[in-house]
């Protein structure tokens, strides 16, 4: 049985019963672990308990690499591909700022005033990103994971995968990544 939201095995029996007739029919009521979403199933043997699911060891959502909190500057570009041409075209950068790093992927943040909300909020849009690490400038194609706004300001916070790199911009990605983490905490003391 799998969740209908998020695909996601780890199930359970959910802590609000079900009504007394539909749960004699088999008809339970469930629960993710993963994404709390509750929903209906059908369970006649009443083999899903209500302690947590097992540790799933392929579960997708797991992070491969160690994520590294930033505050570095960063250009943005929409990248427009055509069928037709074999050259992408790019739009004005826009500024921002990259909150997180890893080897596979970014957290950005920006104001999106120079972008359409339909282009920022379409998940798999491909972007140009140039970053200036405190050595040098990288650039990637990425796509977009995951967004969201945040208030009623014009902020966008995106969740990018890493799609394409040049090899130098890789070894100095990773040059920087193993910079930072060796960095000794900073540790105050009176």
């Amino acid at each position: 049985m799998r969740c209908p939201r998020c695909d996601s095995k780890q199930i359970q029996r959910d802590y609000d019963d079900a009504r007394a007739l539909v749960s004699l029919v088999g008809l339970r009521k469930l629960l993710c672990n993963t994404c709390g979403n509750v929903f209906h199933g059908f369970d006649p043997l009443g083999k899903l308990e209500r302690t947590p699911a097992k540790s799933d060891e392929s579960f997708p959502y797991r992070r491969q690499f160690r994520r590294y909190r930033t505050h570095l500057p960063t250009a943005i570009s929409l990248i427009y591909v055509n069928p037709s041409e074999t050259k992408a075209k790019y739009s004005d950068p826009s500024k921002g700022h990259c909150d997180a790093i890893s080897k596979a992927g970014m957290g950005l943040s920006l104001i999106g005033s120079r972008f359409a909300e339909a282009e920022l909020s379409r998940v798999g849009r491909l972007l140009l990103v140039r970053i200036d690490l405190p050595a040098a400038r990288i650039e990637a194609v990425v796509s977009i994971k995951n967004y969201h706004r945040i208030g009623e300001s014009k902020k966008w916070m995106l969740g990018v995968k890493i799609e394409q790199m040049a090899e130098d911009d890789k070894a100095n990605l990773v040059a920087y990544l193993e910079e930072r983490a060796n960095e000794r905490p900073i540790v105050v003391t009176d």
